[in-house]
């Protein structure tokens, strides 16, 4: 488990510019677009290679998020001259950037992951036995 000290509190001023803030926050943090982003980091892939990878998400979701992404600017979308025609989705300079903060948050989930299940496990007995 990582040492306390090691997590960093968001600047006051960061609060202050909470306005600003949650609308990228809104863009970026949703239940997908972390791990779509993980999976082109590497290298561009097409539709059905990022289905298969991210175990669990519906074509409609992932195909929700790419057009989410792409509209935001982290992702491009290109047709290949193949038969039958194929799209390749790969991560822009501007969605690479984010790479650094989510490499951070996973390493973070699989550090407290286990923290944060037996808190609900805990949560969870407490509740039955009242």
């Amino acid at each position: 488990m990582p040492d306390d000290t090691e997590l960093e509190l968001l600047p006051e001023q960061a609060f202050a510019d909470m306005v600003r803030i949650r609308p990228v926050l809104d863009r970026i943090a949703d239940k997908w677009t972390i791990l779509i982003l993980t999976v082109l980091c590497p290298k561009p892939a097409r539709f059905n290679e990022i289905k298969r990878r991210l175990n669990g998400i519906t074509h409609k979701a992932l195909a929700d998020a790419l057009k989410r992404l792409e509209r935001n600017g982290l992702v491009t979308r290109t047709v290949l001259p193949t038969a039958p025609i194929g799209v390749e989705y790969a991560i822009t300079p501007l969605g690479h950037s984010l790479r650094p903060p989510f490499e951070a948050l996973c390493a973070w989930a699989l550090a407290y992951g286990p923290d944060i299940e037996r808190a609900g496990a805990r949560f969870d007995q407490t509740k039955a036995d009242r």
